[in-house]
This record gives C-alpha cells, sequence and structure tokens, in this order.
C-alpha cells in the first residue's frame, strides 16, 4: 500500500498544527504508523491521496449515516448555499429540520440548535443548574461530552485514547462541582447524591457509552437514574450525541423506553456538517434566553447549509425499511466478526447496539471504564494496521466505536469480514 503523498503531508502538517492534526486522535499515535490525509468520501468509501480506497467504518466520528457525499444531501447543500451561507435571522429551514427531529424523539417538546456536540452538552448543562439552582453535575467515568471544562474530568475517547490526566488549564474550581460516577454502577450515583444532598443539578449520561468503545446499559441502569433524578428533583440529561439515530431512530431513549428531561444531540442532524442541537421538556426549555434568564447564544445557530442537509438525511433514514436494513448489516457484520475470531482463536468481545460496535482485545466483559481499560491496545494497533491494509478503516483507537451508513451493503460487509479473516489469518 503506497502511501508516499499522505506521509509527505504529515510531515508538512507537523509544522502547521500541534502533532500535525487538528483533533487529536487522527495523529495515529494510538495504533502505531502514519495518519492517512484523505481526498474524498463516496457512498461507504474514504479514498486517501494516493488513490487507496477504503471501506469506512468511521464515518466522520458517527454523523454520516447515510454515508459520503449522498447525492440528495449535496444537492440539499448545493441549493442552500446558492441562497447564501448564514442569515443570521430566523429561516422556514429551522423549523422544518425541529419538527423532522422531534417526530423522531417525542421526547423533545422545544429544541435550541447549536453548532457542535459540545456546545450541546454544555448548554444543557448550564440549563439544568439554571433550572434547578444547583450547582455540581455527574458524569460517568470514560464518558466523554465534549471539551467544555467542567467536563474534561475522567473523560473517555481522546483523552483515554492518548492516556491523558485530567487536562490541564481546567480551573480546579471548575473541575470541583463536577462529580464522577462509574458506569453500569447505581450504588456510585446514590452515594454521590448521599454525600452532596440538594446540590446536585443534574446527571449526564451516554445511554449507551460509545466513547469508551461502546458498552451497552446493564439492566435496569438507566431506569435507576430516572427513577434517581426524578426523586433527587435533578435533571436527567442523555447525550445523544452519538447515539442519537444510531442505536435507534428514536435514540437510546426510544430504544430503551427512557424519558430523560433534556437531550443533546450532534453533527447527525446537520448531515455530518457542523450543528448540534440540546432540547427536551418545555417547562425547563422556557428557562433559556430569550425567554428565561438562561444566555446562550451563536450567530451560526440555525445556518441555512446545516439545516437543509439535516433535512435531507432524515428523510433519506425515514424511508421504509431503512432501519431494517442497518440493523440486518450489523448484525452480520457482528456475528462475522464473532464468528472468525473464534475460528483464529483469538480473544475478543465484540459490542454492538444499534449502529454503533466495537470490537475490544479481551477476556474480560465491558461493562464501564475499569473492565474496558484492560483491553489490549497493542494487539488492537496490529489489527488496526492490518485491516487498513487489507482496505478497512476503523478508528484509529481501542476505545472509540465504529459505525455503519445505510450505504453499507450487505456485499460491503462480506468484503468486511474476508479482511478480518486474512487479519486473524496470520495472528
Amino acid at each position: 500500500m503506497n502511501i508516499t503523498k499522505s506521509i509527505s503531508l504529515f510531515q508538512e502538517a507537523q509544522k502547521l498544527f500541534p502533532g500535525g492534526v487538528n483533533s487529536p486522535v487522527r495523529a495515529f499515535r494510538a495504533v502505531g504508523g502514519q495518519p492517512l490525509f484523505i481526498d474524498r468520501g463516496e457512498g461507504p468509501y474514504l479514498y486517501d491521496v494516493d488513490g487507496n480506497r477504503y471501506i469506512d467504518y468511521v464515518l466522520s466520528w458517527g454523523p454520516l449515516i447515510t454515508g459520503h457525499a449522498h447525492p440528495k444531501v449535496v444537492e440539499a447543500i448545493q441549493q442552500a448555499a446558492l441562497k447564501g451561507t448564514s442569515y443570521g435571522a430566523p429561516s422556514l429551514l429551522e423549523i422544518d429540520l425541529a419538527k423532522s427531529v422531534m417526530d423522531f424523539m417525542p421526547n423533545i417538546e422545544m429544541i435550541r440548535f447549536v453548532n457542535s456536540g459540545t456546545e450541546a452538552t454544555m448548554s444543557a448543562l448550564r440549563l439544568a443548574r439554571a433550572y434547578t439552582k444547583r450547582d455540581k453535575i455527574i458524569k460517568f467515568d470514560g464518558c466523554y461530552h465534549g471539551h467544555a471544562d467542567m467536563l474534561l474530568v475522567q473523560a473517555g475517547s481522546g483523552v483515554a485514547t492518548l492516556g491523558l490526566p485530567d487536562s490541564p488549564g481546567v480551573p480546579a474550581a471548575v473541575a470541583a462541582d463536577t462529580l464522577v460516577a462509574n458506569f453500569n454502577d447505581l450504588d456510585s450515583v446514590e452515594a454521590l447524591f448521599k454525600k452532596y444532598p440538594e446540590q446536585i443539578a443534574g446527571i449526564i449520561v451516554e445511554p449507551v457509552a460509545g466513547n469508551m468503545g461502546v458498552v451497552p446499559p446493564v439492566k435496569g441502569f438507566l431506569e435507576g437514574l430516572r427513577a434517581i433524578t426524578s426523586r433527587e428533583g435533578s435533571v436527567l440529561i442523555f447525550d445523544e450525541v452519538m447515539t442519537g439515530f444510531r442505536v435507534h431512530f428514536g435514540g437510546a431513549q426510544t430504544l430503551y423506553n427512557i424519558k430523560p428531561d433534556l437531550t443533546t444531540l450532534g453533527k447527525v442532524i446537520g448531515g455530518g456538517l457542523p450543528v448540534g442541537a440540546y432540547g427536551g421538556k418545555h417547562e425547563i426549555m422556557q428557562m433559556v434566553a430569550p425567554v428565561g434568564a438562561m444566555y446562550q447564544a451563536g450567530t451560526l445557530s440555525g445556518n441555512p447549509l446545516a439545516m437543509s442537509a439535516g433535512i435531507a438525511a432524515l428523510s433519506l433514514i425515514r424511508e421504509e425499511g431503512c432501519w431494517e436494513k442497518l440493523e440486518q448489516a450489523a448484525a452480520k457484520l457482528e456475528a462475522g466478526i464473532l464468528s472468525t475470531a473464534k475460528q483464529a482463536g483469538v480473544p475478543i468481545q465484540q459490542t454492538r447496539v444499534g449502529t454503533m460496535f466495537t470490537t475490544f482485545f479481551s477476556e474480560t466483559e465491558p461493562k464501564d471504564w475499569n473492565t474496558v481499560k484492560v483491553a489490549d491496545k497493542v494487539r488492537f494497533g496490529k489489527f488496526f494496521q492490518k485491516m487498513l491494509e487489507n482496505g478497512v478503516y476503523l478508528a484509529p483507537s481501542q476505545f472509540e466505536a465504529g459505525f455503519l451508513s445505510i450505504m453499507h451493503t450487505s456485499t460491503i460487509i462480506d468484503k468486511t469480514i474476508e479482511a478480518v479473516t486474512e487479519a486473524f489469518r496470520t495472528w
């Protein structure tokens, strides 16, 4: 596999950007080797600058559920751009996308568009504090909710991938109000409420953890969080930036039949363009300016490009039989990886919820960060490189999720399983 141009570009990039990248995990430091510079995406494929083609299971870290450059999404962006890229004023497009999102997630009674998942979670937490008049929040060890100061405490994702401690630059006073519980452990949550009575504004949780690899909730965990927050007068926030439209078209809240108070969403609602949203109960959302006193604003919020792309993308996945096909493809991939690993005698833990999946190189069932972090990162790096050589692009970290799109056909899945078989053949 020739990657001469990628090597040259990375050398140049390291003179321009910290580590040669504009987001840390892209540097491939967790898996070794040379990061690839991408020329274009098309359907289920990525093409690098050297002309190599890869089946893509990163999909811009999840949001490209319709695949790369879907013609209908591209056309929607083009038509919107002809009318202007940003208004800084209301448009009909915002109303149309809001209605579409709410059709999928009826627990969202009122919504506010923002520009990223980080902005969505940051705003939702500010709102929870404003609504409850309390300062402390609970997050879970290994869960990542963006890079806002108060959330970079025992965060997963790139922080875990790079082995970083809690980030320098975060004031101790800010971090002090962020309490950390163990994912899938209600006792750890109860202990914090006991220690800080009537001080906890809310709980933010990835209902299916995806930023330490895919870790499903154990039976009763989400139900327990709902019961505890209701009892304590705290706000339950489902961070569905990753799980929204991924574990189920109605999100994890529909899959598990839990009604959170607030929900955060990311780029998936904008066809992969920079966008996010937070929304939930009408009573709570009425606290947001200009109706309420909780201030949050953004010039590009609701911009016509992202709104148009989102409307087109959500229209595509609403088509009859779409979710069933996605689920079938994901189940086929899961079964193929498990079968191949078993035949090769390679110990793995294969997790999947809907179109999200992770292959953990471990003999320990992943239930929380403590059981995830024992996974063999060296073995994953070896697997990653072999899959890359065989034309499959995975997230360059043991602690990230993989994703499927509507363009990952049965034939694409077969080719992926062949690549897995080849990767394990010389194990």
